[in-house]
C-alpha cells in the first residue's frame, strides 16, 4: 500500500509546523510565477528552469522537516502492526479454553479483514486451550480498530466437563499492544535480563535442537516478554525488544489515561488490561459490552469472528470514526 502524500496545508493552524507551512506556501507561489514566466518570456526558460529546480528541493526539504514532526505523531497514534495477547484468568481449564476461543475469534476476524497473522507464543493449559498465547496481526487499521479490545472478558456457560449443567463464570484477559516504529521509551541496555532456549511445538528439527527462543526481563518493573517464532536467534530478539517497548508504552499510557479519566466526557476505556469489559453469555445467547451498555445476539457468529459491529459500536462511543465494518 502507499501511503497518501502529506499535504502540507492541513498543518496550518498546527503550532509546532505553522512556520514551516507558511515557506511551503511562499515556494508554491515562487513555483508558479517561475513557471508563467517561461509562458510569456521563453527567453528566460533556462533561469526559471533552474529556480523551480531549486525551488523543488527546497519544497522537498521543508516536507520532510513536517513529516519528522508531525508524522511520528500519526504512526505513535495509528500503528498498522499489534500483538494480541490472551491469558486464561479465573476459572481453571474453563478460562483456558475460552482464551483460546478469544483468540480464534480474533484471528478469525482478522483473516476477514485481510490482515496478516502469525503465532508468536503460547503456553498450553494440561487439558488444552491456552494459558497464555501472543499473535502478531498486520494490516491497515488494525490497532484503530481493536484498540478498545484490551481489557477483562467474561463467559457465562455450561462447561463440556460439567456434569450438573451448572453454568460457570470464567474469565479471560485480553492486551492490544501496537507496535510503534518510533517510540518515547528508552530502554537500558543494563535494565534488561536476556535468556535463550529451544523453541518447543511446530517449527522443524533446527528450531528445535537450536537455542532459537528468546526471553528479555525488563529488571525495573519485572515485565517480561518471550518470542519463539523466527528461525534465529537475532529475529527473535530483535522481534521481542520490540513487544517490551510496547509493553512499557502501554503501561505508561494506562498511567496517563487514569490521570485524565476524570476530565474526559466520553471513555470507553484506558486500555487498563484489569477493566471488565464485555461478558459472552452462551444461555441467553448474548454478548454484552458493559462500557457503552449494548448487547448482541448470535454468540457463536461472534465468536466466529463476526465482531464487526460490536467494534463499530465502540468507535462510535468514543468518538472515533467508524474504520470497523461488518465482516
Amino acid at each position: 500500500m502507499t501511503d497518501k502524500p502529506l499535504n502540507p496545508e492541513e498543518y496550518a493552524n498546527d503550532h509546532r509546523v505553522s512556520f514551516l507551512v507558511v515557506e511551503w506556501q511562499r515556494l508554491s507561489q515562487a513555483e508558479k510565477d517561475a513557471t508563467g514566466l517561461i509562458e510569456v518570456d521563453p527567453s528566460m526558460k533556462e533561469l526559471a528552469e533552474k529556480e523551480l529546480n531549486d525551488i523543488e528541493n527546497q519544497k522537498d526539504a521543508l516536507l520532510k522537516q513536517i513529516e519528522a514532526i508531525v508524522g511520528a505523531d500519526l504512526e505513535r497514534e495509528w500503528p498498522n502492526e499489534i500483538v494480541i495477547e490472551v491469558r486464561a484468568g479465573v476459572g481453571g481449564e474453563e478460562a483456558a479454553a475460552f482464551a483460546e476461543e478469544l483468540a480464534q475469534m480474533y484471528l478469525k476476524y482478522a483473516e476477514t479483514r485481510g490482515w496478516n497473522r502469525k503465532a508468536l507464543d503460547e503456553s498450553r493449559g494440561s487439558l488444552g486451550g491456552y494459558k497464555e498465547a501472543q499473535f502478531e496481526i498486520k494490516g491497515e487499521n488494525c490497532y484503530r480498530i481493536l484498540q478498545f479490545e484490551t481489557g477483562v472478558h467474561r463467559v457465562q456457560r455450561v462447561p463440556a466437563t460439567e456434569k450438573q449443567g451448572r453454568i460457570h463464570t470464567s474469565t479471560a484477559s485480553v492486551a492490544i499492544l501496537p507496535i510503534y516504529k518510533r517510540t518515547k521509551i528508552e530502554i537500558n541496555p543494563a535494565d534488561l535480563e536476556i535468556e535463550t532456549s529451544r523453541s518447543g511445538g511446530a517449527g522443524g528439527q533446527n528450531v528445535n535442537k537450536v537455542e532459537t527462543a528468546v526471553r528479555i526481563m525488563h529488571k525495573p518493573t519485572g515485565i517480561d516478554v518471550k518470542c519463539t517464532s523466527e528461525r534465529s536467534q537475532a529475529q527473535n530478539k530483535e522481534k521481542a525488544m520490540k513487544l517490551l517497548a510496547s509493553k512499557l508504552q502501554q503501561a505508561q499510557d494506562e498511567r496517563e489515561a487514569r490521570e485524565r479519566a476524570a476530565d474526559r466526557k466520553q471513555q470507553v476505556g484506558s486500555g487498563d488490561r484489569s477493566e471488565k469489559v464485555r461478558t459472552y453469555n452462551f444461555p441467553q445467547d448474548r454478548v454484552t459490552d458493559h462500557r457503552i451498555k449494548e448487547s448482541w445476539s448470535n454468540v457463536p457468529k461472534i465468536m466466529n469472528g463476526a465482531i464487526g459491529p460490536i467494534l463499530e459500536a465502540l468507535a462510535e462511543a468514543e468518538g472515533a470514526d467508524e474504520v470497523a465494518t461488518e465482516a
